[in-house]
């Protein structure tokens, strides 16, 4: 029989097929969502061996410039054969073809070294770890420290981005899971209304609180800089905000986020309660470069 190859964007009605794939992924969340997956900011791709899905990945778009890659499966029986690397590349290229994109990233936990080689190959550069941390109770790392304050001017709230986030070219978490290199377009919605400020009396630092929802409801804290040991007001500050959270719905289950470096990840206390999953790496790639290299 000769063997064909063809590489086709999913719709909705493609569910049948990928049910077909031997992943050996229990609970796959893409079955749940797959409809979701191939529509409005998400991309879904499938790499068809003959009429028969061997390899599925996507991406989704982020402030029409960002694409993020992601949901990458493989069908055991063609596993080793580079298709996953084959589809990758597809993929770049068909999200470097939406006007305005300028960035492809993917997202990859540190020790999982086959698909690190993948984007490696691809040209994809590492540029930030993060510990994607979460609890449901600061009580442990909390002292009775003063709260900081929350600012409400939007012309103070631009200029601590540009200050501690676009000029330090800081890798920023927009939501969880999901981060960046930072640019004005990540700030460019309605999130200066949305997103709270809080800055200590000093006004040296800041941090931004925000609500996110991957399965369960988070209230997402980014604070731009490796020293929250140093800094007393801060889980104060968002347990506060936190409970205030889970007043307002009780029956939902609500966690706090924070993307911790490896390094602010080794400061904190013995007796923190965050879950520290081992790091996510994330790579990215500019389309210029992407160009010079293709």
């Amino acid at each position: 029989m000769i063997r064909t190859m063809a590489i086709r964007r999913l719709h909705g009605e493609d569910l049948e097929l990928f049910k077909d794939m031997d992943t050996g992924i229990e609970d796959d969340y893409v079955l749940r969502v797959f409809d979701q997956l191939t529509e409005g900011n998400n991309r879904l791709f499938g790499l068809f061996i003959n009429d028969q899905i061997a390899v599925i990945g996507g991406f989704t778009l982020f402030k029409k410039r960002y694409a993020m890659l992601g949901r990458l499966r493989t069908d055991r029986r063609f596993r080793g054969q580079n298709l996953a690397t084959e589809l990758n590349r597809y993929l770049i290229k068909e999200a470097f073809h939406i006007d305005g994109i300028d960035w492809v990233g993917a997202n990859t936990q540190e020790d999982n070294l086959p698909a690190k080689r993948v984007l490696k190959k691809l040209g994809l550069t590492p540029l930030a770890a993060l510990h994607g941390a979460w609890t449901d109770n600061l009580s442990s790392l909390s002292n009775d420290q003063e709260q900081w304050q929350e600012v409400y001017n939007k012309d103070e709230k631009k200029d601590w981005i540009q200050g501690a986030i676009i000029d330090t070219n800081y890798i920023f978490p927009y939501a969880c899971y999901y981060p960046f290199p930072a640019s004005w377009e990540l700030f460019n919605g309605d999130e200066l209304d949305h997103w709270r400020f809080f800055e200590n009396k000093q006004r040296t630092r800041f941090f931004i609180l925000k609500t996110d929802q991957k399965k369960h409801h988070y209230l997402h804290l980014v604070y731009p800089w490796n020293d929250l040991h140093l800094h007393t007001g801060i889980w104060e500050t968002t347990q506060s905000v936190y409970e205030d959270i889970v007043k307002e719905d009780p029956n939902e289950q609500t966690y706090i986020w924070v993307d911790l470096t490896k390094e602010a990840a080794s400061q904190l206390p013995k007796n923190h309660s965050f879950t520290l999953p081992s790091p996510w790496v994330l790579h990215g790639i500019t389309k210029e470069k992407w160009e010079r290299m293709n």
